[in-house]
């Protein structure tokens, strides 16, 4: 079953439960921070970009978990391939980083002695600013990237709930296929990034989770037949009864999946993994080429993470029931397995 929202409406009730439960083409559930009932803590925002420019890559996060606050940026170079990651710590943030209650307004500003994250909403896009001294060994990162988002293109938003968790819930959009357009220096190197080839992904969070889960994300924005084409692939973010996080995007347009599996190699991240779908629109083969691997364990919170990037290779169908073939689509697909 696939619900599709189409009425704006709030997205809690007075009681902090969720109004509707379903996925969008664009964002119309109406989040407020105030109108979640269960503690503050438990509650967690976040705003993660990843922008691709070859055998490159960009990510930084912000996000507020309650009781900690994360702020990161990843330089990955694929050609090694290796990534380094310079993050910062904020204890007990509970909402003070004012974290915007809509991903189509606001920003979101983050600044200490180390590190300058911002992420401003702009005309048609949204543009990231990236200042760093000292990311790596001595070395200076900084940057400016500006994402488009061109009048009509759509993207995945998902209402889910946690089973047996009432006051719990995930409010989530993701927006592929974001044309790229900026600089970025590390050291001595200058990265530019071309609108024409680099594309970059938002995933913008807010919910209530429960303590204890493990999730899968898939998510790769590129060109197939020179035409904008991506997907997001997922499960494990609650009950997905109402609809799955499963979209093919081509052409700027959200072509709805039900169920993805991700068959995974037993003993190594880095081995070939497999995607199929219950309904027969997706088969792709993934070869990995790194692996970002974290293991945080610390008292009652742990975070295992394996965010693998690679090339994914194989077929999908269309609403229309049109075959487009894709062949080393880079992306990333990630096992996380979170008490927090």
């Amino acid at each position: 079953m696939q619900t599709e929202i189409l009425q704006p409406a709030d997205l809690l009730d007075a009681q902090g439960r969720l109004t509707t439960c379903g996925w969008s083409r664009q964002p119309l559930l109406n989040y407020r921070r105030d109108a979640v009932k269960a503690p503050k803590f438990r509650l967690k925002e976040w705003d993660y970009y990843y922008v691709h420019a070859g055998e490159v890559g960009l990510s930084v996060t912000v996000a507020d978990n309650g009781y900690l606050g994360f702020v990161s940026v990843t330089f990955f170079d694929f050609a090694v391939p290796c990534e380094v990651t310079k993050a910062v710590m904020v204890p007990f943030p509970l909402g003070k980083f004012g974290m915007p209650a809509s991903s189509g307004s606001g920003d979101v500003v983050f600044r200490n002695k180390s590190l300058t994250l911002e992420f401003r909403r702009t005309e048609g896009g949204r543009t990231l600013t990236i200042d760093c001294d000292d990311f790596a060994a001595g070395q200076a990162l900084h940057g400016v990237v500006h994402l488009s988002q061109p009048p009509g293109l759509e993207s995945l938003t998902i209402a889910t709930p946690f089973a047996g968790a009432p006051l719990s819930f995930y409010y989530n959009q993701k927006v592929n296929c974001q044309p790229a357009q900026g600089e970025l220096s590390f050291g001595k190197r200058k990265l530019v990034f071309d609108p024409a080839t680099c594309f970059g992904v938002l995933d913008w969070g807010r919910g209530v989770w429960t303590y204890q889960n493990t999730w899968y994300w898939g998510s790769a924005s590129g060109l197939v037949l020179g035409q904008p084409f991506g997907f997001n692939l997922g499960y494990g973010f609650g009950d997905t009864a109402a609809a799955s996080e499963n979209v093919v995007y081509w052409k700027g347009r959200a072509n709805k999946l039900d169920q993805v599996t991700f068959h995974l190699p037993e003993d190594s991240y880095l081995k070939p993994w497999k995607f199929t779908s219950n309904d027969g629109r997706l088969e792709l083969d993934f070869v990995p080429v790194l692996d970002r691997a974290s293991d945080t364990n610390v008292l009652l919170i742990r975070s295992n993470q394996h965010q693998v990037f690679g090339r994914f290779t194989g077929t999908v169908v269309m609403d229309d029931g049109s075959s487009l073939a894709v062949k080393d689509l880079f992306g990333f697909a990630e096992k996380v397995y979170n008490r927090w």
